[in-house]
């Protein structure tokens, strides 16, 4: 049965309701913070990704925002920087920006659902599946140039070769 198949068709379902759902059916720790957020943690290869999902009813957009620590050494940071703008070039569906004063790696992704649109259980279980995605893919690249000392180039090229070399 797929994901969706669980919910009732009505224009007024909301978003962070579908969320929850979904939290509960993955089996995700989940805390619904108020009416339109919620915040989860979820378990990937390298580490436990906290996703924050907030419902903004003024500009119709739902956010998510995945983050995990990091915090490089000083003289690495220009290095993270530039990483993060190579590694941005490559992700079509979000974007990574590190939160210098919190310590934080961070994914954020809008989707937008003006006019009234919902969003769909498959639409949002895809947003949070690309974002511990992509935290997955780039992380090693991230370690290797703040703590392993490699170029942004070298470290993006061996994250890019072990994506490409698991099945």
């Amino acid at each position: 049965m797929s994901v969706s198949e669980s919910y009732l068709h009505t224009d007024d379902l909301h978003p962070i309701d579908i969320v929850e759902t979904l939290a509960a059916h993955h089996d995700w720790d989940f805390d619904r913070v108020t009416d339109d957020q919620i915040a989860m943690a979820v378990e990937g290869q390298w580490r436990t990704y906290s996703i924050t999902l907030a419902w903004s009813p003024y500009d119709e957009t739902l956010r998510l925002i995945c983050t995990f620590e990091m915090d490089p050494p000083e003289e690495r940071v220009p290095a993270l920087y530039d990483t993060l703008n190579r590694t941005n070039d490559m992700v079509w569906s979000g974007a990574f920006t590190y939160w210098r004063e919190q310590r934080m790696m961070v994914w954020r992704y809008g989707l937008s659902l003006a006019g009234g649109q919902i969003a769909g259980a498959e639409q949002i279980d895809r947003m949070i599946t690309e974002a511990v995605t992509s935290a997955e893919r780039f992380y090693p690249a991230f370690q290797l140039v703040c703590w392993g000392n490699d170029s942004p180039e070298r470290a993006l090229e061996m994250a890019m070769g072990q994506a490409f070399g698991r099945a």
